[in-house]
């Protein structure tokens, strides 16, 4: 299943290897990533494959959530067919 994880929060050093360590913990492949830095404000989205990982999404959610957190991150995930029907124009 391809899953889409977004990252938002105040730029700082480490945010990306963070990110992509917590996935890689959780046996999450990174697809495709796009990050970028706006007065200050760290923004990310990643194309991920969730088939070695052997959480439900539900778990990994909470999980990022938690552990983003703890960093002064907000980090979302949500199954790719379901993004995009909330992105649909």
């Amino acid at each position: 299943m391809t899953a889409i994880v977004t990252v938002v929060g105040k730029d700082k050093v480490g945010i990306n290897a963070f990110v992509c360590t917590l996935l890689a913990e959780k046996n999450v492949n990174i697809l495709d990533i796009s990050q970028t830095v706006m007065e200050g404000n760290f923004t990310m989205v990643m194309s991920v494959d969730l088939a070695g990982c052997t959480q439900p999404i539900s778990e990994l959610s909470n999980a990022l959530r938690t552990r983003g957190a703890e960093h002064d991150l907000e980090i979302r995930i949500a199954r790719e067919e379901i993004f995009d029907a909330m992105h649909r124009v």
